[in-house]
């Protein structure tokens, strides 16, 4: 979701999927591209937190998969 700033002008955006993962930019080009990378490091902290908590058993292999 993209808005106009009116107050300090430039764009605000964020991912209503992803709670907390905002950013900006001035124009609407940059604020898209800031997103994309607002919501791949928030996804980065889930995955390093996720594998930071798992507790697998001996025989478990854990993977990382890339999703572009």
């Amino acid at each position: 979701m993209v808005e106009e700033d009116l107050e300090d002008g430039g764009y605000v955006v964020h991912c209503p999927a992803l709670k907390g993962c905002w950013s900006q930019g001035d124009t609407i080009e940059e604020a898209s591209e800031n997103i994309k990378e607002a919501i791949v490091g928030y996804l980065k902290t889930l995955n390093e937190s996720a594998m930071y908590d798992v507790k697998s058993p001996d025989k478990a292999i854990i993977k990382e998969v890339a999703v572009v």
